[in-house]
């Protein structure tokens, strides 16, 4: 358990052993930077920088540019070695050096690739890190997506704690009137034990807020990997800007129309490489053959030419297969941009009906149930209504108050599938 600076126990460590209490402090700090009270930007802050998501995402984008690095590329040469013509039967056989056929054979072949080619097969590689890059980007939305949502449910849920202590506080103060109004025979003993069972009811649903605020704090930990202890802040407003973002902006930004928009890159880098495969690569040797002393050494020098005589059915065919990916990448990409654009009006209509709707409930719902509470109390004061409808009333105007908050929970969860989809144009044009 870290020791705070300053305690007994600290400071006899530093009598004995400085170093000791440094290390302490250290891990207090270390241990403290593990709890965090956050906001929304703190929490998105934390997220985007601790997500191991995002980092395996990284790691992705940087193996791939290493591959593209090693596409442009020759092939290494080849050495090649060997004994040609050895006699295998008669008296010299398995003998070198004495009959003048038999050589020992040393030389090297490289596979020629043309620069065309590897220009070729350099931009293929280069749009399959694009293509990498697209995938990280589409783990910072999920992750500012959920992070956003997370951090939502923990905050109303702390807001219906905080209405639920608030009742509960009310209760405690109206049993103690009612107690009093007993002794002095102004109240009944039934009114003595509704209270009572009302005030258990009342710290019941209060120990299940706080319970639920556990929870939402947890599961906003799994995303900002530090242990959140709370929660602070109000939430933002119910507009977002994608609906307002024009088609090529939002090309940019949206990363399932990225990835979708590299697919087409990638098919049709595929589809040049495969289309300079229909000429194929030549390969140069040259090699050293060493005879008997009473012989003259050589030098033989050759080049391998592939014949592609079935070329419409093996190079055609892999160049038409490379131009058809390309056209699915594109009838796709057109799938997924009207998908984007239907999800982007569903939500946005969604949130607003839903704006309408806590409009509505605030100017409807909530002022009806704080002057029935209003009415209950005074009735009960003059003698003409009861204990329990007082209490139904104050339990009424929390259900009412707990209505809007699920509500707006409900729509902020909207607000963030339809505000996080995109990535902040900073990051998206870094990448």
């Amino acid at each position: 358990m870290p020791l705070p600076i300053g305690t007994p126990s600290c400071r006899r460590a530093s009598l004995r052993a400085p170093l000791v209490c440094a290390a302490l402090v250290f891990l207090c700090s270390v241990a403290d930077a593990q709890e965090a009270t956050v906001t929304l930007e703190a929490a998105l802050q934390f997220a985007t920088d601790r997500s191991a998501g995002m980092q395996a995402a990284q790691a992705s984008v940087r193996a791939s540019s290493e591959a593209a690095v090693k596409a442009g590329q020759l092939p290494d040469p080849m050495l090649k070695a060997g004994v040609d013509n050895l006699p295998v039967t008669g008296p010299q056989k398995f003998t070198v050096g004495q009959d003048f056929m038999t050589m020992r054979r040393v030389g090297i072949e490289q596979e020629w690739v043309s620069d065309e080619k590897r220009r070729l097969r350099s931009s293929l590689a280069d749009e399959m890190v694009g293509r990498e890059r697209a995938g990280y980007l589409a783990q910072v939305t999920n992750v500012r997506q959920q992070t956003a949502a997370a951090w939502h449910n923990a905050i109303y849920a702390k807001k219906a704690l905080s209405l639920q202590q608030a009742l509960l506080d009310h209760m405690n103060h109206e049993l103690a009137a009612i107690k009093a109004s007993y002794r002095g025979a102004k109240a009944t003993a039934s009114d003595v034990v509704q209270g009572q069972a009302m005030l258990a009811q009342a710290r019941d649903q209060l120990l299940k807020a706080k319970q639920a605020y556990q929870t939402a704090l947890i599961g906003l930990s799994r995303w900002t990997a530090v242990t959140v202890s709370d929660v602070t802040g109000e939430p933002p407003a119910l507009e977002s800007y994608v609906p307002s973002l024009p088609p090529e902006e939002l090309q940019r930004v949206q990363p399932t129309l990225v990835a979708a928009a590299d697919d087409i890159l990638v098919a049709d880098a595929e589809t040049a490489v495969a289309n300079s495969e229909r000429s194929p690569n030549w390969t140069w040797g040259i090699a050293y053959q060493q005879r008997g002393g009473a012989y003259s050494n050589m030098v033989s020098v050759g080049v391998s030419i592939p014949m592609p005589f079935n070329r419409k059915d093996r190079q055609d065919r892999d160049a038409a297969q490379k131009a058809e990916l390309g056209t699915k990448a594109r009838l796709l990409y057109e799938d997924a941009l009207r998908q984007v654009q239907s999800d982007i009006r569903t939500e946005s209509a969604t949130l607003a009906s839903g704006r309408e709707r806590i409009a509505n409930l605030t100017q409807t719902l909530l002022p009806a149930a704080d002057q029935r509470v209003g009415l209950a109390t005074a009735a009960y004061k003059g003698g003409t209504g009861s204990l329990a409808d007082t209490f139904a009333a104050r339990r009424a105007q929390l259900d009412a108050q707990l209505q809007v908050l699920d509500l707006r929970r409900d729509v902020s969860q909207t607000w963030a599938q339809l505000e996080y989809q995109v990535v902040p144009p900073t990051m998206a044009y870094a990448q």
